[in-house]
């Protein structure tokens, strides 16, 4: 390989990212679903040889990590069988996918006849089929009933749309235009990156650039490693507790032991509870993906998340255990739970180790989606809630962020415009608010969750559902801080009694007129609560943060 000055490494790495970037903004500009181009529900990214994972833009953290195994699987099935112009697509957890919605594409790129890159789009469908509007299935006791699974399959060939395979995506999901829309939008997004690498190997050339990856991954593994040699040595554990797996088993257990020594991590969550029949089950990628977002907390903000900052880390797991589900189980829902308890089981084991980079928890996921007919236009819709969003952990840099999400995504979910979601769907917002007295207190106390009234102007009944966890389990305060307020969920039924939702519920019939109360969860808080400066005590009370006692914990 050329020689490469560490400037010329340092500009193709920052036009890797700009690419993967802009893979994302054409996403974001050509998707046809409000939970894309809305809520912005994707990721893009670069992978190199050997399924490495070499740039990514900011988006959904959990879908990042799972890339490479997806890029793995699709070289495993096609092999050399590959070619410029093709298009592949998958979805399958037990191949490299996150979960059933999440449909990923990925473009070969090539110089001279050598495949050197691939540009990926993991993008979450509104639909994908099963017996669930939206795919979230709490009643599902296997994949089959999640929806369609698709393992690697070729879409393109040489620029050729295989149309008998379009046939069957499209005939699965309830509703085709959208699909292929947000379909085509992702086909959009690689094959631009495709364009944008070609000409970045043009003006470098393939042996420069191909150099200056291996520099970048070895720099990011340095950056790493430097951070984890200032760690005391030792063995540490956590646990995190779901709520439940929606058929009357709570408290189901992550367990993580993280072993440090010397620049070096050994991730251990073989002690984690056994699989479950429910869709809380994650897949062996999704929980690597898990395991990399722990540690990219812990990291400093300017080690690039890719491959080489990884190498330091060694994970252990169980196949068969909650974490690492055997092909067959559901795992929709894995993605948010029990993906975020993997994360807070790493962090809360770590957290004496390197207390000033440890967060504490978000609040966790608790979506409804609904499906009915508009009135305005006699039209099917489903809307997935991306509104009401949990409150941020607190950290040793301050108080965590009011209304920011969950821990994996990280903000990188939005709730969107109001006044959109009002015009595309018969929905009438009438209250979104902080949640005062929900977030942790600590030192430094946890973000507000959101109060949220929400009214269903259909004129026929819906059908909902619900997906999620934390109605029990707040998010769970650190060093000395107290956790948030978990969520509460109400459903007013016009002359009904007020049903209060629990987190994994199938088949809710929702009349028209119904009013959902939504009190969604706040961040935990860090450090003891009486090292809280008493400004920051007056500034809570004075933007009503706090009202009438001091936090969800006090």
């Amino acid at each position: 390989m050329p020689d490469v000055d560490p400037i010329t490494a340092s500009v193709i790495q920052h036009r890797l990212v700009a690419i993967a970037e802009e893979m994302g903004e054409a996403m974001l500009r050509t998707s046809y679903s409000q939970i894309l181009n809305s809520s912005r529900d994707f990721s893009t990214a670069i992978c190199g040889v050997g399924s490495r994972l070499v740039a990514q833009a900011e988006h959904i953290p959990v879908h990042v990590g799972a890339l490479p195994w997806a890029v793995k699987a699709v070289v495993d099935f096609f092999g050399d069988d590959v070619h410029p112009g093709d298009v592949f697509l998958l979805n399958d957890p037990y191949h490299g996918g996150s979960h059933l919605p999440d449909l990923t594409a990925f473009v070969p790129v090539f110089a001279k006849g050598k495949l050197l890159f691939w540009t990926v789009n993991r993008a979450h469908h509104s639909d994908i089929g099963g017996a669930t509007p939206g795919a979230y299935n709490a009643s599902a006791r296997e994949i089959w009933q999640e929806g369609l699974r698709v393992p690697p399959i070729r879409l393109y060939a040489g620029g050729e749309l295989r149309e008998d395979l379009m046939q069957m995506l499209t005939i699965n999901v309830r509703h085709p235009r959208d699909f292929q829309g947000d379909l085509a939008a992702q086909i959009g997004s690689v094959r631009l990156g495709e364009r944008r690498l070609e000409t970045l190997l043009d003006e470098f050339g393939a042996d420069v650039v191909a150099a200056a990856v291996e520099i970048i991954l070895d720099a990011a593994e340095k950056q790493a490693r430097d951070v984890i040699a200032a760690w005391k040595d030792g063995t540490y554990h956590g646990v995190a507790l779901l709520d439940d797996d929606g058929r009357g088993n709570q408290d189901i257990a992550i367990r993580a032991k993280v072993t440090k020594q010397g620049n070096g991590l050994e991730v251990d969550l073989s002690g984690s509870d056994d699989e479950v029949t429910s869709f809380v089950n994650s897949s062996y990628a999704n929980m690597q993906s898990a395991v990399a977002m722990a540690l990219a907390f812990l990291f400093d903000p300017e080690t690039p998340k890719n491959d080489g900052s990884l190498r330091p880390v060694k994970v252990i797991a169980r196949e068969g255990s909650i974490v690492w589900a055997k092909p067959g189980a559901p795992v929709t829902l894995s993605t948010s739970h029990c993906a975020q308890e993997i994360i807070e089981a790493i962090i809360r084991a770590l957290a004496p180790a390197c207390p000033e980079r440890a967060m504490a928890g978000w609040g966790r996921r608790f979506r409804i989606a609904i499906k009915g007919e508009d009135p305005r236009n006699g039209k099917q819709f489903i809307w997935h809630m991306f509104h009401a969003r949990p409150g941020a952990g607190a950290s040793s840099g301050g108080d965590g962020w009011h209304g920011s999400g969950e821990w994996h995504s990280t903000g990188g979910l939005k709730f969107g415009s109001i006044e959109v979601a009002e015009s595309r769907f018969p929905l009438y917002f009438r209250r979104h608010e902080y949640r005062p007295n929900s977030g942790g207190d600590g030192k430094y106390v946890g973000g507000c969750g959101v109060d949220l009234d929400l009214q269903v102007e259909t004129e026929t009944a819906c059908h909902g559902n619900t997906a999620g966890d934390g109605a029990r389990h707040g998010a769970a305060g650190l060093l000395g801080g107290q956790d948030g307020a978990p969520h509460r969920y109400l459903m007013r039924a016009p002359g009904r009694r007020a049903k209060v939702l629990s987190t994994k519920e199938e088949g809710i019939n929702v009349p028209a007129g119904t009013i959902f109360e939504v009190h969604s969860a706040g961040g935990g808080g860090w450090g003891p609560p009486e090292e809280r400066d008493e400004a920051a005590r007056d500034y809570d009370r004075k933007n009503g943060y706090v009202t009438g006692r001091k936090t969800a914990g006090g």
